[in-house]
């Protein structure tokens, strides 16, 4: 089989075209969260592409449109994809830009007329940013959906995911029958900017993912005693902020002696009350984000943190709590994927690097269910989820070409 190569033109094309859509004259970001009319408004422009490449398009119950290129036996199909919700005031890239050279390698196998064993299908995920409150189009084709969730699952602002399902005109009962039988899936294969700097850094223009992070999120309070500030002596007071304070000095401690090379963990928000500038704090509300490729390492560290915020709240003669909003497992991915990204790579010419996904995808929730690979391109600068998002056209066009061949491998 000959090389196949990605025409670049279309693929710019279509990103410039899909990025005006939802595009703010002011901040110049992209606002087009999931079920949003801007949102609505990309997929029936995604399913113009497909009907202008003379392919097929469907759409099931959660919203999520597909297309394929049929292939020559009923052996299970390669699922291939991404989503182009989008976080508010977003770069053009983030998500659409794995669904638009899915769809470039199916109007490149299209027009080359190749003959595969395996059908390939492009799958448009809805609301992979998790408006509300997960990833409905994935956990909708992995049968996680049920009734409880979709009666459940609202946005930020108290938005019910039903009503927005219904002020366009969708059943919220169809995602139940978004459902895959995993036996039909071979596997599934997305294309992703890294949104980190690494690849940039190191000046390669592709990355191979071996593992995507596992993650939990958890809201801690350390309560005391708010009281004056200027008459409550130092050695007695209940400061509920200087719980905070030695708790972030202590994740680095912690990461080193229970976590590994891959352990991220985060304090993103933080609220101190009552939040006067004369007053002891006698409360703060904090979120802690941990993440790690491995299950038991995350299980050590939310042991370790644990500990180390019982400790300072009996130091500091404080009380704390603490819930858990989410938890993601990690997934590792098909070393099938990863040998057969690997050599394409090699095939083309292209330095590769391998290494872990740092960010959740919808990779992460089909890798529940079927073997799944990942390939990134580099992000300029590692910025993401924000207009100043960018890869080089270059890096675009080697990651496409990548998984265009790869596909025809694993579908031969």
């Amino acid at each position: 089989m000959p090389t196949l190569r990605v025409d670049l033109q279309r693929i710019k094309s279509d990103i410039l075209s899909l990025a005006e859509i939802g595009r703010d004259p002011v901040d110049h970001g992209i606002y087009r969260m999931a079920f949003t009319d801007a949102d609505m408004e990309g997929k029936r422009w995604l399913t113009d592409q497909i009907d202008a490449a003379g392919l097929p398009h469907w759409t099931d119950g959660a919203a999520n449109i597909s297309s394929k290129v049929e292939g020559t036996s009923g052996a299970p199909e390669i699922l291939i994809g991404s989503h182009i919700d989008t976080v508010p005031c977003a770069g053009a890239l983030d998500g659409t830009l794995g669904v638009i050279v899915g769809l470039e390698c199916l109007r490149c196998l299209r027009e080359a007329n190749v003959s595969l064993e395996r059908t390939i299908e492009l799958v448009a995920f809805s609301d992979e940013e998790g408006r509300f409150g997960g990833m409905f189009g994935s956990q909708s084709v992995c049968g996680e959906i049920n009734p409880e969730k979709l009666a459940t699952m609202t946005d930020m602002n108290g938005v019910r995911l039903e009503d927005e399902l219904v002020r366009h005109g969708l059943d919220p009962m169809g995602a139940l029958d978004a459902a895959r039988n995993p036996e039909t899936i071979e596997g599934y294969l997305e294309l992703h900017i890294e949104q980190g700097p690494v690849l940039d850094r190191i000046g390669k223009p592709v990355g191979i993912v071996d593992e995507i992070t596992g993650l939990f999120t958890w809201s801690v309070r350390f309560k005391g005693e708010a009281n004056h500030a200027g008459t409550t002596p130092m050695n007695m007071r209940n400061d509920a902020f200087m719980g905070l304070a030695d708790f972030a000095h202590e994740i680095p401690r912690i990461l080193d002696e229970n976590g590994s090379d891959r352990s991220r963990a985060t304090i993103g928000k933080a609220q101190i009350l009552p939040g006067a500038t004369n007053t002891v704090p006698g409360l703060v509300e904090f979120s802690l984000d941990v993440r790690d490729t491995s299950d038991e390492v995350l299980d050590e560290l939310a042991t370790a943190f644990r500990k180390a915020l019982s400790a300072i709240a009996r130091r500091r003669h404080l009380m704390f709590e603490f819930e858990q909003k989410s938890y993601i497992a990690p997934v590792k991915c098909s070393q099938k994927m990863i040998d057969a990204l690997t050599n394409q790579s090699s095939l083309l010419g292209l330095d590769s690097n391998t290494m872990p996904s740092g960010a959740a995808h919808d990779a992460q929730i089909m890798g529940r269910m079927v073997p799944v690979g990942m390939i990134f391109v580099p992000s300029k600068g590692g910025q993401s989820h924000s207009p100043s998002e960018w890869t080089a056209w270059a890096d675009i066009e080697a990651g496409a070409n990548v998984m265009l061949n790869t596909l025809v491998q694993l579908a031969s």
